[in-house]
């Protein structure tokens, strides 16, 4: 039930067999949720954090208007706030893009596990760190990239994570409607549509009812300038 959050931990960093296991041991049974479902409310006590096994969920704020900001996209495989261990509350709300298949791991659990086993106390420090450094990066998108670069920055974001876990081959389910694209981007959906037509007729994807295919992933990363280090794949070893 939880290979992808191991194959995404192993990607950058070894686990043992031993350290497996004692993953494994705190992670309850799953549970699924329909689309548009929120799982974490703002504000709300926390004592358990988000294991995402299956779909994609994100993480939004609110203002008192509707608009909203989806401010990151998790894919099968996060912890989607595991902060929520030392933060207790979050200020923004968790919500399933997709129908989702989820754990939710006690965060008495999680502080047993890393007192026990120190260095994966440090793989889930390096976990929000990373959630960070893609923060960041899409701050430089909103506030500086173009409509096109910003889009095409966030499929091949899409595209790395996925494939870090094994669920992209150059095809996959964005899972999302155009006009949550739009709260992703900051743009209106008419926008994302237009957009959508460009990277289309420039014959680097093909896009239709969410699924996305990239058919030209040097071309796509051309046009965001995009640079992957911000995503780790090849990190120190801690």
């Amino acid at each position: 039930m939880i290979e992808a959050h191991l194959a995404k931990l192993r990607f950058r960093h070894p686990v043992s067999d031993e350290e497996e296991q004692a993953i494994r041991a705190i992670v309850p049974p799953a549970r699924h949720v329909a689309r548009n479902t929120t799982v974490v409310h703002e504000g709300e006590r926390l004592e358990a954090s988000t294991l995402l096994l299956d779909g994609m969920m994100c993480r939004l704020k609110d203002l008192a208007d509707g608009k909203r900001q989806i401010t990151q996209i998790h894919v099968a495989g996060d912890f989607v706030d595991i902060h929520g261990f030392t933060l207790k509350r979050l200020e923004h709300e968790v919500m399933a893009l997709t129908e989702c298949k989820l754990s939710l791991v006690p965060h008495e659990e999680i502080r047993q596990l890393i007192e026990r086993w120190p260095r994966l106390g440090r793989l889930y420090w390096f976990s929000t760190n990373l959630d960070a450094s893609m923060n960041r990066e899409w701050e430089l998108s909103l506030g500086q990239r173009s409509a096109v670069e910003r889009l095409a920055a966030l499929l091949c974001e899409i595209h790395i994570r996925l494939g870090v876990v094994g669920k992209a081959d150059g095809r996959f389910n964005l899972g999302m409607s155009q006009a949550q694209l739009a709260d992703s981007l900051g743009m209106t959906a008419v926008h994302v549509n237009r957009t959508l037509r460009m990277l289309r007729d420039q014959r680097l994807l093909a896009y239709r009812r969410g699924e996305v295919e990239i058919l030209d992933l040097e071309g796509l990363k051309a046009v965001a300038e995009f640079d992957d280090r911000y995503l780790y794949l090849n990190p120190d070893p801690l």
